[in-house]
């Protein structure tokens, strides 16, 4: 099985490791040949999408299924929520059966709050997580700006580095931790796992 992930940027990239290492213990000879497609900057709309989606599909190298995987909160208005951001997507890509879109409410950073405790060693700082279920923070201050704070905020103030940080929080920690808390992170999952003949997480 030949899956192309696309994602938008360093965060969504930094978690291919993680991924991989999570799949390669729930399915055994079933392990799917991942390729992250990334776009440094939002997933492409209408047209654009559905061309590049076509173009992976098909011809000799063609994947079995393309997943895209785009934040919510993109700076613009144009998702209003995860279950919109799915839907605008798969129209977007024609409907290809083999189209799985896929939405992070509302950015990536909101699937490493379960792992606050190891954001707050990195930061140096005991700033508290932002309380309820990660997925519900929102537009006003996306989680990607809770994690930032607290970098600036530390004993030793840096910026939050999305590739370097967000490495090190996924590599440190159990990504079943999130999935469990995170239910448009665990239908993400689910996706690659059923594609695969594997067990879905319930």
């Amino acid at each position: 099985m030949k899956i192309a992930i696309l994602v938008e940027g360093a965060t969504e990239k930094a978690l291919m490791p993680s991924l991989r290492r999570f799949l390669n213990s729930r399915l055994p000879g079933k392990m799917p040949r991942l390729k992250a497609i990334v776009y440094n900057g939002r997933i492409p709309k209408q047209d654009k999408l559905k061309g590049d989606v076509e173009k992976l599909l098909s011809g000799k190298d063609a994947y079995d299924a393309v997943i895209a995987l785009t934040d919510v909160y993109t700076g613009t208005e144009d998702f209003k929520n995860a279950a919109d951001a799915k839907q605008k997507m798969r129209e977007w890509a024609g409907n290809n059966p083999n189209f799985y879109p896929h939405a992070a409410q509302h950015d990536f950073e909101a699937w490493l709050l379960p792992f606050w405790p190891t954001i707050q060693k990195l930061a140096k700082h005991n700033k508290s997580v932002p309380s309820g279920n990660p997925e519900k923070v929102n537009h006003h201050k996306p989680p990607s700006k809770y994690i930032q704070e607290i970098f600036e905020q530390g004993k030793a103030p840096r910026s939050y580095s999305k590739t370097r940080d967000a490495s090190r929080i996924l590599e440190e920690n159990d990504l079943m931790e999130s999935i469990l808390v995170c239910s448009e992170f665990k239908a993400f999952i689910n996706t690659i796992l059923c594609l695969c003949g594997g067990e879905e997480i319930l």
